[in-house]
């Protein structure tokens, strides 16, 4: 889950919510909802004599466009359409993924509500959906009655390539009125649990994919279905049984001085463009009897899982001791010859100094080569967390709760050279330049809240995940976590078209 710093959060009262109530909205869904409820480089030469340790300076298009865009690159300005989180609950919601599945979307996270509009008039209509709900992928981004009714946070879903299941991982146990402990399979009609999936992990699941026939499925457990697994299990799409597939003896977590608790997890997962090889992020110091610190990468061959040589020794340092855990999202290159990072870890363990260095909280790029590598290129936010990448069309993409990029002499700061790059940040694949405005600032913008916890690039654009965290910043002004790409009423999730 994001790590917010330097914000106290205020609790929204029942008064406050009333008064943001829009009016004319309708309210539609399962249950009651109170009255007062309102509105988430191909090059394979780790030690090349071009690798950077920080990146290029930020790049800025010549013409005088509102939206001064590479080719390929998403725009600036966000649908108005698709739903979203409402603007203001007395607990902050938060959409931890999205996916698509032929003409629709599917969401998942913590909320209880949902805000779109009505396809035909364009009004506002509140839905009732708990941690789960679909609407149409084009405008008018109509709200399904899909509605699994998951009585917990729900993390990660994938769904079928028929479109007809959807998986969901988690930690409730409760979906659709059945007992199913923090997995389960439901159909994408209605939401109603296939019962024929057998829906019990020891411990909360972060990760779901669907691949070779198999559920890859991550976590804390260490059993699931009525088998021993720990931590990373394949399993059956039709009964959800485990069979030997993942079975990498994964181990060990996180310890120097001062460090937190931090238990041993598999966190997110990435599959390669060919299909062939998958990248994984946790909590673990061991991997198949082999030394790996929060990423590896396996080989999907056909008849089991096996760990390739592909490492660093700039992923065995260590973050502050308040987040020993830091490589939270990967994403391939689109040709499968690049690999980017997204990182929280706030500064090096012991490190006080304003110039950064490491991989904390930062965006990297590195090669694929199953081998020990080193980075090519590194850009730091300068102390603030990134959640999530995506890469495609010559274009990366990061998402964090960020207030700059190319801040490689700042920590909780400006420094020298240093960017603004408010909550979403555009780079340059091969160089990690940064896309600016014509007034030299990120060419993209977001709300911080939390930060974007999933970020989805499709042929049609960009999908942000996220939340809708109100509260104080630093300087004691009052915050909301709505705006996009420079418009407000964004909470959750934006669009950004191509």
């Amino acid at each position: 889950m994001p790590l917010l710093r330097n914000l106290i959060l205020v609790p929204v009262t029942a008064a406050t919510l009333l008064s943001t109530t829009m009016l004319g909205t309708t309210v539609l869904g399962v249950g009651a909802v109170p009255a007062q409820a309102a509105t988430a480089a191909s090059t394979s030469a780790s030690t090349a004599s071009t690798a950077t340790s920080t990146a290029s300076t930020a790049s800025t298009a010549s013409t005088a466009s509102p939206c001064p865009r590479p080719s390929g690159a998403v725009g600036c300005t966000p649908a108005q359409w698709p739903p979203h989180l409402l603007a203001k609950t007395s607990k902050t919601n938060q959409i931890r993924q999205i996916v698509q599945c032929g003409s629709r979307m599917y969401a998942v996270g913590t909320f209880q509500l949902i805000l779109g509009r009505n396809p035909r008039t364009g009004k506002f209509i509140i839905y009732h959906r708990s941690n789960a709900f679909s609407f149409e992928a084009t405008r008018p981004y109509a709200v399904t009655s899909w509605n699994p009714n998951a009585n917990g946070q729900v993390n990660s879903i994938a769904v079928g390539s028929n479109c007809t299941t959807a998986y969901l991982g988690g930690n409730f146990s409760q979906v659709h009125g059945k007992p199913r402990h923090n997995v389960a399979a439901v159909d994408t009609a209605g939401g109603a649990v296939r019962t024929g999936f057998e829906g019990d992990a020891s411990g909360a699941v972060e990760t779901l994919l669907l691949h070779g026939g198999r559920l890859l499925t991550g976590g804390y457990f260490t059993k699931i279905n009525g088998a021993a697994a720990r931590y990373f299990a394949g399993l059956s799409p039709t009964t959800g049984k485990p069979d030997a597939y993942l079975r990498l003896d994964i181990s060990g977590n996180y310890s120097y001085p001062g460090v937190v608790s931090n238990a041993t997890r598999v966190y997110n997962q990435q599959i390669s463009p060919d299909g062939g090889r998958l990248l994984v992020e946790g909590d673990f110091t061991s991997v198949a009897g082999q030394s790996r610190q929060q990423i590896f990468m396996i080989s999907l061959d056909k008849d089991r899982a096996r760990l390739t040589g592909w490492t660093s020794p700039e992923f065995d340092a260590h973050c502050w001791t308040t987040e020993p855990f830091y490589i939270r999202a990967a994403a391939w290159g689109p040709t499968g010859t690049a690999i980017y990072l997204a990182d929280t870890g706030y500064q090096p363990d012991g490190n006080s100094q304003q110039a950064r260095s490491g991989l904390c909280d930062s965006v990297s790029r590195f090669p694929v080569t199953q081998a020990s590598v080193s980075h090519f290129w590194v850009n730091y936010t300068g102390c603030d967390s990134l959640y999530s990448v995506a890469a495609g069309y010559g274009t990366l993409y990061v998402g964090g709760h960020e207030r700059w990029a190319d801040n490689g002499d700042g920590c909780d700061n400006q420094g020298a050279g240093g960017v603004s790059a408010q909550g979403l940040g555009g780079f340059v694949e091969n160089t990690g330049a940064l896309l600016t405005e014509n007034d030299g600032k990120g060419l993209y913008v977001r709300s911080r809240g939390l930060g974007a916890d999933d970020l989805l690039l499709t042929s049609a654009g960009l999908w942000i995940a996220s939340d809708n965290q109100t509260g104080l910043d630093a300087k004691g002004k009052p915050y909301t976590s709505t705006m996009c790409g420079g418009a407000s009423g964004h909470a959750g999730l934006c669009f950004l078209p191509r």
